[in-house]
């Protein structure tokens, strides 16, 4: 259903889940290892997996421990890589080029932070023209309140509401659990 024409096909994408992003974030294993599931089902079903990583000047300085995936999560050789510096996967990177090669209409988002990166990926997809289904149960934030955000359950609960019932002409998006994640273009 995307607007984006002659794009049949869908991507996991996976957003920033780096040791520095990932330290303290809530239920970081069990995000991780729902990751890890779906990246297992999307390469069984050679769904394309496009590996996202940001870098920063400050936490997440290119090539320092906190910049590298976390180790239970692997990247294959073939599978793309973007380098990102700003929130939304698509502001000044490869990425649309990358959806674009591969025929790609509809995105599975999983990742971190959720108030951060995954939320402003998932709009930016979205107005972009791209289906777009958010992983419940596969993003996560840290604890924020100190600066007056609300407790990171409720900030991953929101997200997952709004992003239920997000519409626009011509596009869907979603939110569903691991489990119940397909790759099929007509999923939603």
């Amino acid at each position: 259903m995307t607007t984006l024409t002659d794009r049949p096909n869908t991507a996991l994408l996976v957003i920033d889940v780096q040791n520095g992003v990932m330290a303290g974030a809530l239920s970081r294993d069990a995000v991780i290892a729902n990751i890890d599931t779906l990246v297992g089902k999307a390469r069984a079903e050679d769904v394309p997996v496009i590996w996202v990583q940001h870098s920063d000047d400050h936490e997440l300085k290119r090539d320092s421990e906190n910049w590298q995936y976390v180790p239970e999560l692997v990247r294959r050789g073939a599978e793309p890589l973007v380098h990102k510096r700003y929130g939304d996967s698509f502001e000044d990177t490869e990425l649309e080029a990358l959806l674009a090669e591969r025929g790609v209409g509809r995105l599975v988002v999983t990742g971190a932070q959720t108030d951060a990166c995954v939320r402003s990926t998932l709009h930016g997809a979205f107005v972009r023209g791209y289906d777009v289904t958010l992983v419940g149960d596969a993003h996560t934030t840290e604890d924020l309140t100190a600066y007056g955000a609300p407790a990171p359950e409720q900030v991953i609960a929101h997200t997952n509401l709004y992003w239920q019932w997000q519409s626009a002409p011509g596009r869907r998006a979603g939110t569903v659990p691991t489990a119940e994640v397909t790759f099929a273009a007509d999923a939603d």
